[in-house]
């Protein structure tokens, strides 16, 4: 599956459906060096949703939903990725990042159906960025069930903040890339630290 957004930044997609929550999150502006915003212009957020989408439809083996987005709801869009990393940074207990309330998220249409093979499927409802919305956030809660959306984070490197998922045995990881943001991190750690120490004298 071709992720676009999550490739850029050279990181491995989230298992399942929890990929496309994690290739939304990383349409954003970031990494080092920065690149482009793919919600910047309705352009860019079909093109990305077209793809996002054929990838979601290979990983959970159902076909993608139609969803077709205006240039209105490209900042319905933008403010719901704002919201879901917010709410990233707060179930993971970031202190450093302030989280208000995310408006968009609390209301948002969602169908379930019961397939031939008595199986109950959860399905986007609304149109625009909302359908968009309601199926990461159906991801989101699927991820709940199984435990894997706390291992979905935010790179501690407030100069990158791409999503990336934790594959590290006890979860403990906090950059996308422990060799450039960690040994960032770490730089600027030990010489804050030096700095302290010799006001200290």
């Amino acid at each position: 599956m071709s992720w676009t957004a999550t490739a850029r930044y050279g990181l491995e997609p989230a298992p399942g459906g929890l990929a496309f929550v994690q290739d939304l999150l990383n349409t954003l502006s970031a990494g080092k060096p920065r690149e482009s915003d793919l919600l910047q212009t309705a352009e860019g957020a079909r093109a990305w949703l077209d793809q996002a989408l054929k990838s979601w439809s290979g990983v959970s083996h159902r076909p993608a939903p139609g969803i077709e987005l205006t240039a209105e709801d490209v900042q319905g869009l933008r403010d719901f990725r704002h919201d879901l990393g917010q709410s990233l940074h707060a179930q993971l207990g970031d202190s450093a990042t302030e989280v208000g309330p995310a408006a968009s998220l609390m209301t948002l249409p969602t169908a379930l159906r019961l397939d031939e093979h008595g199986a109950v499927h959860a399905e986007p409802r609304g149109t625009g960025w909302r359908q968009v919305a309601s199926l990461a956030l159906i991801e989101v809660y699927q991820a709940q069930c199984t435990d894997t959306l706390r291992r979905l984070k935010a790179c501690r490197n407030t100069r990158c903040l791409v999503a990336f998922y934790d594959r590290s045995r006890n979860n403990s990881g906090v950059w996308d890339d422990v060799h450039v943001c960690g040994n960032a991190a770490n730089l600027r750690n030990y010489r804050a630290r030096k700095r302290a120490g010799a006001d200290q004298v």
